[in-house]
């Protein structure tokens, strides 16, 4: 489909670089999201280091980077210490984006503290997303705000609050159904408060009635009919990013607070280079369903 770029998180199908990379080339894709190699998190990576070790790599494939899948913000609103230390590596990240001319970095916008209310923290949130997006702006990279489950920004009304307060052609929104599910929200209802702002999408699925993430398409992320609203009528131009989230992979205890058998309950395929295949093709035939309309 024209102007439109799959993507995914090639972490979910094993931690050694070089098989990530195989995996997702077999699949015909050209794109992938860097979020972990060999183990290390890519807010651990350095420029340099990165350019001997994983971009040779990436070269011999012809495997071009999205978008790099960090952690930022993913820390509680009142850690200063890790505040300050996600700083210093979001200037490195910006170098590293620049080096893979990759024009977005994911981001989060804080844990709040559990049974208050988030809202009591928005001014706070505020003030360290802008230093966030300051650094940004001074390296022209894109911070994309991902509503990830447990942050401030998880629901539809509190991503389109960050959005309207910060507003920056440096800071955008990264759509995801499941996450918006799981968090109890309609997933066309956050589309309509957030579209025009969303440059970044990721594929991801899931169950209202459990929480667990499915094959995309098969949840209650309303995957098709939005994807069909944002291509068709919106023309939305840019990556799908699959992330499959069907079995646990080796970074998963890396990236959640919770355990990683409360977040994916059981394995729904045999590994994770299947449960990649299985949703990149799961996408493949939306998208074809979509172009094929008239």
């Amino acid at each position: 489909m024209k102007n439109i770029m799959i993507s995914g998180f090639a972490d979910e199908i094993c931690p050694d670089f070089n098989q990530q990379l195989k995996t997702v080339s077999q699949l015909g894709m050209k794109y992938i999201s860097l979020r972990s190699a060999n183990g290390i998190n890519v807010a651990d990576m350095t420029a340099e280091r990165l350019q001997d070790d994983l971009l040779p790599l990436l070269q011999s494939y012809n495997i071009a980077v999205s978008s790099l899948g960090s952690p930022i913000g993913k820390i509680d609103i009142g850690d200063d210490a890790a505040f300050n230390k996600q700083l210093r590596q979001l200037e490195e990240l910006c170098r590293i984006a620049a080096l893979l001319n990759s024009a977005y970095i994911r981001v989060f916008s804080f844990y709040t503290p559990e049974n208050e209310d988030p809202d009591l923290y928005t001014d706070a949130v505020l003030n360290k997303m802008r230093a966030f997006i300051e650094v940004a702006q001074q390296h022209r990279i894109t911070l994309i705000h991902e509503n990830e489950k447990d942050i401030f920004g998880d629901t539809g009304r509190r991503c389109q609050l960050l959005l309207q307060q910060l507003k920056n052609p440096w800071f955008k929104a990264a759509f995801d159904f499941a996450n918006f599910v799981q968090c109890g929200e309609e997933p066309d209802e956050c589309w309509e408060l957030l579209h025009e702002d969303v440059v970044y999408i990721h594929i991801k699925d899931a169950l209202h009635s459990t929480g667990e993430n499915v094959l995309c398409g098969h949840g209650d992320g309303q995957i098709e009919p939005l994807l069909r609203r944002a291509i068709k009528q919106e023309g939305y131009q840019g990556f799908l990013t699959l992330e499959p989230h069907l079995v646990r992979f080796d970074s998963l205890q890396q990236l959640e607070k919770k355990d990683a058998k409360d977040i994916i309950k059981e394995n729904q395929a045999a590994s994770g280079a299947e449960a990649y295949r299985r949703q990149y093709e799961a996408l493949c035939a939306i998208l074809e369903r979509i172009d094929q309309e008239a």
